[in-house]
């Protein structure tokens, strides 16, 4: 027993040491990263006994704080946010953020409450409780992607990045609702309706990661997961007023996300805070041997960006004038970014200064919106993934379409993907070498005034009303040239909506942006939590 006994200290004292560094000696943190809020209390089953929870929205090192000192379980966790996704997504406000519950997450959080005890935490996203987007492919849970045609799937495997998170500890709590197929930025679909924005419930999330969008800002999980095929991370972050990024192609795998479009898919976290987004990112920006799209002799070798987060003071940012206002209705927006860029000249010393390059405007000016290649994508990715998954009951798209389920919107974009498939594929070959020109159009610009990085507004107009289409998206800056980008809370509108800068460089630079937005959150912090779910 003796030899027993060591043998555990020793693997305790391992894994404290390894939390340590990944996290920047936890149990030695004493300021709380997190909104000022009305403290809650939770019941501990385990315990029989209340112990103070905190703060509606506290951070991944302060729950895991109190986690590593006995002050908190993850089965408390899974209570709290069960009944807030009760109160506030099934019932009240009626978010409709959450698609599926995960009905093994009490057991699982048991599981790794124990093994805390015993051996102390993985990371510190251990006992954390997670929700991603409905598209991952999540073992003993449906994967419906937001429709209707898929509703009886539920693959028995976890897609990479759930993996990455299950073996860091992570709790997956729910999946969220999307936009059918994640074919549209409102997140709307047959499988579930509309997801409402919490900050106005006549409003949309933004999409296609709306539900996880929605719920991250209600508190109805510590962070989440989505996907960026153009936008639908760096949109829902901008809606909601939280963090997100859009990585460097290649940055984090594909393997197990149901496919838009494989050349821009990507997946990745939404947070509250630039810590919760680098906590996340240094789990799951990892190689998977399997998507040779992440295996790049050019990807730099294991980043730690947790520990490399710091501030960025007189940083060099072009101001891309062209893409703050193309119509009246995006004045609101770009007053919003244009004061945040101001406010940080000011406090950071940032070097802000405006930039133009006609050779990007015209790359991007291209026939679909510039959506050619995505469209087409869709098409022959889906006819893979039916053929790989025959459970699915579907041949092809062709038959999903005679189906009729989907949701209006979406099956509009169906057919248009069916149909652009068929047509002369010279065109696809046009339009998927144009990315190469807005790389160099943007690198170029960006080598000319020796910039840092280029802001513009993530999304020229606010959060449009329920079922009405949303104007304004900038996502193919970064989605069609593969360069990373980060959304990152500018402020709110005098109506109240929130607004979100996007910062793009150059390639495999994510930590610069991590450490731009990082700079925003502490010295201009427009974080704020939505009346609706307090």
């Amino acid at each position: 027993q003796g030899k027993g006994s060591t043998a555990r200290n020793l693997l305790l004292f391992q894994r404290l040491v390894t939390l340590a560094l990944y996290g920047g000696m936890l149990l030695f943190i004493t300021t709380l990263r997190a909104d000022t809020e009305d403290p809650l209390v939770m019941h501990n089953d385990d315990n029989s006994s209340s112990t103070v929870l905190g703060s509606g929205a506290r951070s991944i090192e302060d729950l895991q704080q109190s986690l590593v000192a006995g002050d908190l379980t993850s089965v408390a966790l899974v209570d709290f946010f069960s009944a807030r996704i009760n109160q506030f997504d099934q019932a009240g406000p009626t978010l409709n953020s959450i698609a599926h519950l995960n009905p093994q997450a009490r057991s699982e959080a048991r599981v790794l409450d124990r093994e805390r005890a015993t051996t102390g935490p993985r990371s510190l996203l251990h006992g954390i409780p997670v929700v991603v987007k409905d598209n991952y492919e999540t073992e003993g849970m449906p994967t419906t992607a937001g429709s209707q045609l898929f509703a009886d799937y539920a693959p028995q495997r976890d897609a990479f990045l759930v993996q990455q998170l299950k073996s860091a500890g992570a709790l997956i709590l729910a999946k969220t609702t999307m936009h059918e197929f994640a074919y549209g930025i409102t997140t709307v679909g047959s499988g579930f309706g509309a997801t409402r924005n919490p900050y106005d419930l006549n409003r949309n999330p933004g999409g296609s990661s709306g539900g996880t969008g929605a719920a991250v800002a209600a508190n109805l999980a510590v962070v989440g997961m989505g996907s960026d095929t153009c936008g639908s991370i760096r949109i829902p972050a901008a809606q909601n007023n939280l963090f997100g990024l859009r990585g460097t192609q290649g940055l984090s795998s594909r393997r197990g996300i149901v496919p838009l479009s494989s050349t821009q898919d990507i997946g990745g976290p939404l947070a509250r805070s630039v810590r919760d987004l680098a906590i996340v990112l240094d789990v799951t920006a990892t190689p998977d041997a399997l998507d040779p799209q992440t295996v790049r002799e050019t990807r730099p070798s294991a980043p730690q960006y947790l520990q490399r987060l710091q501030l960025l003071r007189s940083a060099r940012i072009g101001v891309l004038q062209d893409w703050f206002v193309q119509e009246p209705a995006d004045e609101a927006v770009a007053a919003v970014v244009q004061d945040a860029l101001r406010q940080l000249a000011e406090q950071a010393g940032w070097q802000v200064q405006s930039v133009a390059s006609p050779e990007l405007n015209q790359a991007l000016d291209r026939a679909y919106g510039g959506h050619v290649v995505l469209i087409t994508d869709f098409a022959h990715d889906i006819n893979r993934y039916l053929q790989a998954n025959p459970e699915l009951g579907y041949a092809d798209l062709d038959a999903m379409i005679a189906a009729n389920l989907a949701h209006k919107q979406v099956q509009a974009s169906l057919r248009a993907s069916a149909n652009l498939a068929r047509a002369d594929q010279r065109a696809y070959q046009r339009e998927f070498a144009q990315r190469q020109v807005v790389r160099d159009a943007v690198l170029t610009l960006m080598q000319e005034y020796e910039l840092e990085a280029l802001v513009y507004p993530t999304i020229r107009q606010v959060a449009a009303p329920l079922g009405q289409e949303q104007p304004g998206t900038n996502c193919r800056i970064s989605a069609n040239s593969g360069l990373p980008a980060i959304s990152v809370p500018a402020g709110f509108t005098a109506g109240g909506m929130p607004v979100g800068l996007e910062l793009l460089a150059g390639p495999w630079q994510e930590q610069l942006l991590l450490n731009l937005a990082y700079t925003v959150e502490q010295l201009y912090p427009q974080r704020r939590r939505p009346a609706a779910t307090p």
